[in-house]
């Protein structure tokens, strides 16, 4: 009986959304502007703030408006966010290379919208039991080459930077071939473990519940009819895309309609 009911509530949700205009929510995949150097693997990123790539943020701006956004998403804090929107839009904000401040805040005050929307949650990340694991077990070489794959990856994205705007690397960042490659490596993280060990169990858990988190912030905050471009580190998008795909009144928009091509 108590599941009837709740299957009831759910499709009561679902209908009352039905009657609704969707959100409609662009996700875009980025890579850290300001190389902080916390991820597994890093990009080396280009000096973001000289002129050129000025040019080209304006121009991935330019192409994101037209999708005529009146939410913006970002992968800060929720305070952090606003405190710090609101410094950029009164001029005190210090320079900064963050792609947080050169494409969520640009796109937001192009678009005039009074405030952002920080959705980052803090999270655990395990590897170290997984490495452990490895070294113990006799897979130490074979996670050896899972991360030099990574590192791979991420050295494609830094000499993409010398062919390419930014609005070309972010295009090729959020392709399906690249999004499915960093979803893989999750996955692959399940063979990390035997019996009631399993700290590949545990990292993929801990990465759910932060990717978790920031969809509920994100659907938390959504309105109806409300047109969001989310930017968040590449890795978490494929996740943020399953979560969205299977909330009612939320329809996912394809990033590369909205980035430029080269």
């Amino acid at each position: 009986m108590r599941r009837l009911f709740v299957l009831a509530l759910l499709l009561i949700h679902g209908a009352a959304w039905a009657v609704e205009p969707s959100a409609r929510v662009v996700l875009i995949g980025t890579y850290h502007f300001s190389n902080p150097g916390q991820d597994q693997a890093n990009v080396d990123s280009v000096d973001v703030t000289v002129p050129q790539r000025q040019a080209e943020l304006q121009a991935v701006t330019d192409a994101l408006a037209k999708f005529q956004p009146t939410f913006v998403g970002l992968e800060w804090p929720a305070d952090a966010a606003r405190e710090q929107y609101a410094q950029y839009l009164g001029g005190t904000l210090p320079p900064s290379r963050n792609e947080v401040v050169q494409l969520g805040f640009r796109l937001a005050k192009q678009r005039g919208l009074a405030h952002v929307h920080g959705l980052d949650v803090a999270g655990d990340f395990p590897f170290e039991p997984l490495s452990a694991w490895a070294q113990a077990n006799g897979k130490a070489a074979d996670l050896e080459a899972l991360m030099a794959q990574a590192q791979g990856i991420t050295a494609r994205i830094t000499a993409l930077q010398g062919t390419h705007s930014i609005g070309g690397v972010l295009r090729e960042m959020n392709a399906s071939k690249s999004l499915d490659e960093a979803a893989s490596f999750y996955a692959e993280f399940l063979r990390y473990g035997s019996g009631d060990e399993q700290p590949g169990v545990e990292l993929n858990t801990a990465w759910a519940k932060r990717n978790f988190g920031i969809c509920a912030r994100l659907l938390q905050a959504l309105k109806p009819g409300d047109r969001a471009v989310v930017f968040y580190g590449q890795g978490h998008v494929p996740a943020l895309a399953a979560c969205l795909r299977s909330a009612p009144g939320v329809e996912l928009v394809e990033a590369a309609q909205f980035l430029p091509s080269s």
